[in-house]
């Protein structure tokens, strides 16, 4: 592809480069993280200069970003994890939880433009945001990197359907930033007063599910929209490319995909835990759980973009259970895995039966049909969680490859 399909070189350098980059990167993140009183005792006795790759960022503790509330709240306003003073930031937002967030004084501080630029916004494009500008940073995040592309913005944020067919009639617009639910609504609100909309032809959404048959009605519509996965946190995680092959990493972050609750990398193709850290000295965020589940794709992207491949947000990873007065948790349960290493992939089905919480563990293994294994298994269960469940062993290949380790199927009251 030519290199205006692309937005800088580093989209395109090959992966010996993107390793020599990250092995000089990481121990400077990871320094200036520690300078922050709660990543030093996140972080204590790590030392920056040997995490030098992914090998060695693997074998550092998770942040659960549901941890966040608590920490901030101990400890005003950023539960200690950031090290700079609030003068060194340009805005300070409040999100849902809540979770505080600073943003970085800089131009496109969520390095969002590149995932634009991939979805065709360029120089001069006029585009109609969607996003709310009110306390939370999505907004803003848009904001900020189609400016940063040269593209005049409409501030319009979420709501008020018959203002924005106002505002489109007069700017026409030749973009859409904004939640794919909305643009649907914008597009309906259009086709019933009778508003010409042509004009809009691309769009890059994200903050919501995009089903292929919101997918389709959008396409078929004329509008060419690309799914972001950001997160008010890091900002841009991964964007979708024109080669529509999956979901190609950012530059600026590193993405793991790790076994949910436990932080050990599972295997590509595996449904896993995200984690990211961040390549940014300002945005100090180490093996950082989002609490969504996705997972890598094989091979580099038809676009030219050589960097890792996501299929994108794939559900949530929090999947902790209360089970006769007790939680269960994935980290229990990759325990059990851990001392039975004949065992494949594991799902604590969880329901009730006679007016009393039950748990089953089906457990794949090739010997699917001996009984002992089944009560070895059982004996560790019981043994790691504390209760009592009955095992299951199926054949290798039977669990979906669904990053469900704890399914509950009790009947929400």
């Amino acid at each position: 592809m030519a290199e205006a399909d692309h937005y800088d070189a580093l989209e395109t350098r090959t992966p010996e480069a993107r390793d020599a980059d990250l092995a000089a990167r990481l121990p400077l993140v990871i320094a200036k993280a520690m300078t922050a009183p709660g990543w030093a005792r996140h972080l204590d006795g790590v030392d920056p200069r040997a995490v030098t790759g992914r090998a060695a960022l693997a074998k550092l503790p998770v942040l659960y970003k549901s941890s966040l509330p608590e920490r901030q709240a101990a400890e005003p306003p950023f539960g200690g994890l950031v090290g700079e003073p609030l003068s060194a930031f340009s805005r300070l937002f409040a999100s849902p939880g809540p979770v505080f967030e600073p943003e970085p004084a800089r131009p496109d501080p969520a390095n969002m433009a590149r995932g634009l630029y991939a979805a065709g916004f360029r120089a001069g494009d006029v585009v109609l945001n969607t996003f709310s500008y009110h306390l939370t940073p999505g907004g803003l995040m848009l904001d900020q990197a189609a400016r940063a592309l040269g593209c005049p913005v409409i501030p319009a944020g979420p709501g008020n359907t018959e203002q924005q067919l106002q505002v489109m009639a007069a700017f026409r617009p030749g973009g859409y930033c904004g939640t794919p639910d909305f643009l649907k609504i914008v597009l309906d609100a259009a086709a019933a007063a009778g508003v010409e909309v042509s004009f809009l032809t691309k769009a890059v959404v994200s903050g919501a599910a995009f089903p292929p048959s919101l997918q389709a009605e959008i396409a078929g519509r004329g509008i060419a929209a690309f799914q972001l996965y950001a997160s008010a946190d890091v900002g841009c995680v991964a964007y979708d490319t024109p080669a529509r092959a999956g979901m190609v990493v950012s530059e600026d972050v590193v993405v793991e995909i790790v076994r949910p609750g436990t932080g050990e990398p599972v295997v590509d193709g595996e449904v896993g835990e995200v984690l990211i850290t961040a390549l940014d000295p300002q945005r100090h965020l180490v093996r950082f759980s989002l609490g969504d589940l996705s997972a890598v794709l094989p091979g580099a992207s038809p676009c030219g973009r050589t960097n890792m491949r996501i299929k994108g947000w794939m559900g949530r990873a929090e999947q902790s259970a209360k089970v006769k007065g007790m939680f269960v948790t994935p980290a229990q349960i990759a325990e059990v895995a851990r001392r039975h290493p004949e065992l494949g992939r594991l799902q604590l089905v969880v329901g009730r039966a006679g007016e009393q919480d039950i748990m089953t563990l089906k457990a794949e293994a090739a010997a699917s049909g001996e009984s002992a294994l089944a009560e070895a298994v059982g004996a560790t269960l019981a043994a790691v969680s504390k209760l009592r469940g009955t095992v299951e062993l199926v054949p290798p290949g039977t669990l979906a490859n669904d990053g469900k380790v704890i399914v509950d199927t009790r009947a929400v009251v």
